[in-house]
């Protein structure tokens, strides 16, 4: 039993994470969110972690006990790694938790996407001839269609075994895949600038690095097919967006599926929430009642296996043990 450690969870989550730690004997501290509760970060060691408090090292170092956060989810952006690994606290994430859950999103904007279907139910639900869209509207099969994904990781090769499953042909592009190491029935391309000039759709998996960030600018999307779509369930950084609705205004691309954005929230006036050649949600690609639940308790493992001296499943960073 666990009994002694204190769990900090200053953004409350589901019931299953919580009562995973509390089985095993931690005391478990649900926050009133937004407020955080520096006494509170000052007695734990370890946290459980949303995505909308900054873990900087201004408030890292009101934690002196700290010894493990355990992220629910698989982004760090609000994390700095650096200080907690000079610190010696390990980061762990959730990392397979909301795998199915996103590669079902991307799949969602494909199908939107080729069936035109955010323009076609606008239309449909107001005027008096709406039923005439069928007349003037329609969409694509997937079938023989080609999917590009930049990103061969988790969600990235699941969203692969979807695709395939609709007969779609698969080329994928990823610098750190061997060719050797390629999902099956995966295509890898040698540069990405191949996989645009193919893919019908091109499903976005990648992390956000000083290298990713801001990839997708107007250049980069001219390299698209004009009847292409882009679709993004990874990061708003990737894609510069004046630029992605600059191309979609100008025809360069057909049109996107979009779930995160440069800003978030996004501005109420923001295009790409009007126009009817994007299919958009609110960054909730992750957020399925299954996912949730096992980024709660993937995230209290993390947690369990620091505090217990056994090596996490999935840990960010990487702790020198000798210190």
């Amino acid at each position: 039993m666990a009994t002694g450690y204190r769990v900090y969870i200053p953004q409350d989550i589901r019931e299953e994470g919580k009562a995973y730690l509390r089985d095993k004997g931690y005391t478990v501290v649900v926050g009133d969110w937004p407020r955080l509760d520096e006494d509170e970060l000052a007695r734990c060691d370890a946290v459980l972690a949303r995505a909308a408090t900054r873990y900087d090292r201004a408030l890292l170092d009101k934690a002196p006990k700290l010894r493990v956060i355990g992220r629910y989810g698989v982004g760090t952006d609000n994390i700095d790694l650096e200080y907690c690994t000079e610190r010696g606290i390990q980061v762990t994430s959730a990392l397979l938790a909301n795998m199915v859950a996103v590669a079902e999103h991307a799949l969602h904007f494909i199908l939107a996407c080729a069936k035109n279907a955010y323009e076609i139910e606008q239309l449909f639900r107001c005027g008096d001839s709406n039923f005439k869209v069928r007349d003037t509207h329609c969409g694509v099969e997937l079938e023989n269609k080609t999917l590009g994904i930049v990103g061969l990781g988790k969600i990235g090769r699941k969203l692969a075994v979807m695709a395939r499953g609709l007969s779609m042909k698969v080329i994928g592009f990823d610098p750190y895949v061997a060719r050797d190491n390629a999902p099956d029935g995966v295509a890898m391309l040698p540069a990405i600038e191949d996989l645009l000039r193919e893919a019908d759709f091109v499903s976005l998996h990648l992390p956000s690095t000083p290298e990713t960030n801001r990839l997708f600018d107007l250049s980069m999307l001219k390299k698209m097919k004009p009847t292409a779509h882009l679709i993004n369930c990874a990061r708003g950084g990737l894609v510069v967006e004046r630029d992605l609705i600059e191309a979609l205004r100008r025809g360069v691309i057909a049109g996107a599926g979009i779930d995160v954005f440069e800003r978030e929230p996004p501005a109420a006036d923001n295009p790409l929430l009007s126009m009817r050649n994007v299919a958009a949600t609110p960054h909730m690609a992750g957020q399925t009642k299954e996912s949730l639940a096992r980024m709660g308790v993937h995230a209290a493992m993390g947690i369990d296996d620091v505090l217990n001296g056994r090596e996490p499943a999935w840990p960010v960073n990487r702790l020198d043990k000798k210190k």
